[in-house]
């Protein structure tokens, strides 16, 4: 039997079109939902703007974690496990829909969310999202209105209970996942999976980042999760030189010597890297740094500047003879 009743929220009514099982379930800051969702226009064909079925993904929202569609936590606060419920918001509750659909429509396609997006706030924002790309949204951005919500929930867990995203961890989250993470990558370069390696390696750098964000720059918080930072880095951008991506590595290795200006390690990595793209000029100085800064790589960096001279000179023999064998096609014509 249909059951229809407002929530104790303005503008919001809820009827349960499918009983659940079990009593609500008990949340706290990080706990998460997962569910499918249908979109509807409070119209009389009850036009569908999305559907996460047809997507072919659920939704997952985190609680706590300021999800732009605030209605929805308290839609889904509402339900208990298996139950689907029709919601009907009010024009006060849905004025952010176009923008929170777009992104779920953008992920679906294979896209970046952000893509577009600039790194403004408040009326920035309004012009960067003049247009969502999507007429229908476009529509919803320029007469808000209200909408109905066709929600399945299919489970709630625990924080514990799953893998969190960077951007939900706490703080205390994100440093305790940053040596289990560098721990992961060692165990993964010995495996020789360089690819997987860097993917973990570049997660615990994303957690200290963020850390870092919130701390002032050269001060000792800042200074001491740098520390953290370098060392993984270097990790990085080894997986990287093992994988051929060497323009990769010049990047990553230049952005840490604008700051640790004495890191030899990141100058060998470097090197090895300019050394790779034919740039020997810039290979050897980089190499010489090395020796300089550190003696006892002194034996390594020989050995990286003798393979560096056989390996010019090879490359000169071969283009000599290209250039020759282009001059005499030429004179032939």
């Amino acid at each position: 039997m249909e059951e229809t009743y407002l929530l104790n929220v303005e503008g919001v009514k809820k009827k349960i079109l499918h009983g659940g099982r079990g009593e609500l379930p008990k949340l706290q800051d990080g706990s998460k939902f997962t569910f499918h969702f249908q979109t509807l226009k409070d119209d009389f064909e009850r036009t569908v703007i999305d559907d996460s079925r047809e997507a072919g993904m659920p939704m997952e929202i985190i609680v706590g974690k300021m999800f732009k569609l605030e209605i929805w936590e308290t839609l889904l606060s509402s339900m208990r496990i298996g139950e689907v419920a029709e919601f009907w918001c009010d024009t006060i509750h849905t004025g952010m829909y176009a923008l929170v659909s777009r992104g779920m429509r953008r992920i679906a396609e294979g896209r970046d969310p952000l893509e577009g997006q600039k790194h403004r706030c408040g009326m920035g924002n309004m012009f960067d999202y003049h247009s969502t790309g999507y007429e229908d949204l476009d529509e919803l951005q320029r007469t808000p209105q209200p909408l109905i919500f066709i929600m399945e929930l299919f489970r709630v867990e625990d924080p514990s209970a799953y893998k969190r995203d960077t951007w939900a961890m706490s703080k205390e989250e994100k440093l305790a996942a940053v040596p289990v993470l560098h721990s992961e990558g060692n165990r993964l370069v010995l495996r020789r999976e360089f690819a997987q390696a860097a993917a973990k390696y570049q997660e615990a750098v994303i957690c200290l980042r963020n850390l870092q964000a919130k701390e002032k720059p050269w001060e000792d918080g800042w200074l001491k999760l740098e520390s953290l930072v370098t060392p993984l880095v270097l990790n990085y951008c080894q997986c990287q030189l093992e994988l051929g991506e060497y323009y990769e590595v010049l990047e990553h290795t230049t952005e840490l010597l604008q700051k640790h200006n004495d890191n030899a390690k990141a100058y060998f990595k470097r090197a090895k890297a300019h050394a790779a793209v034919w740039n020997e000029r810039e290979a050897r100085e980089d190499f010489q740094r090395v020796a300089h800064l550190d003696p006892s790589m002194a034996a390594a960096v020989k050995k990286e500047l003798k393979q560096l001279g056989e390996r010019m000179r090879k490359k000169h023999v071969e283009d000599r003879k290209r250039y020759q064998g282009l001059f005499q096609s030429s004179q032939g014509l």
